[in-house]
């Protein structure tokens, strides 16, 4: 498989390969497919970090084509990561569809740099959706002992098969994608409070992002070293 230029200039910033084995793979809800992965020595590498992604490579007549992947349990002392697609029309989730034990893909490390603030914030304000859930579900990890409200959007009912790891102090809504996304905005923007000692953390559609994140920064007066945002699908 021929890789195109994004290999190219990836490698050139620094970008690290790593080739990940297919070890078991479940469908969930028949929407998503989930399937645990030999690491190839990447965590072992690179570490792990709350909502860490990669870059899966894959093959479309017989050339290279990355998507980007947040990683579910990532577990350095094991070797041992997990990875959920939704199933849709794209050679993505064809290729997890389709995949059997012993298989094997490529993946880049290049990009994914995240921690929680230290000190750590009072409180955490989450913004997500099926797609950033594992991105979502890793910062409620790390942050297990801070409050957090979250929000996060949803376009079917099976999307709630994959569920949030909310302690008795974790706030979460469910909310219905209507109007293009306006609607997960507007619920948001009208609920987000200001607030010094938080953290905000946004990662839905794009378009919504940028709504949520520009009230955030220029309503609230949310700090820049407060905020982390980040497109992590696009409507069409």
């Amino acid at each position: 498989m021929k890789r195109n230029w994004e290999g190219l200039v990836l490698r050139a910033m620094g970008g690290r390969d790593f080739r990940l084995t297919v070890l078991s793979t479940e469908s969930v809800a028949g929407r998503y497919q989930r399937l645990l992965l030999d690491d190839g020595g990447l965590l072992a590498a690179c570490g792990a970090h709350p909502t860490m992604w990669i870059r899966l490579w894959f093959d479309i007549n017989g050339r290279a084509h990355q998507r980007a992947y947040t990683l579910v349990d990532p577990d350095p002392a094991t070797g041992r990561l997990t990875l959920e697609f939704a199933i849709h029309d794209g050679y993505a989730a064809r290729w997890a569809t389709n995949a059997q034990v012993g298989d094997t893909i490529d993946a880049t490390v290049q990009g994914s740099a995240f921690q929680l603030p230290d000190p750590a914030p009072e409180h955490l304000y989450l913004v997500g959706d099926a797609a950033s859930l594992p991105a979502v579900n890793s910062l409620l990890d790390a942050g297990a002992d801070i409050p957090a409200t979250v929000w996060l959007e949803f376009a079917h009912e099976d999307e709630k098969a994959l569920t949030p790891r909310a302690r008795a102090h974790h706030d979460v809504t469910w909310v219905p994608r209507r109007d293009d996304g306006q609607h997960l905005v507007d619920t948001v923007c009208a609920a987000l409070p200001s607030g010094e000692t938080a953290h905000y953390w946004v990662g839905c559609e794009a378009a919504s992002t940028r709504r949520i994140t520009r009230h955030a920064r220029r309503t609230l007066g949310v700090g820049k070293h407060q905020l982390t945002s980040l497109g992590y699908w696009r409507a069409a």
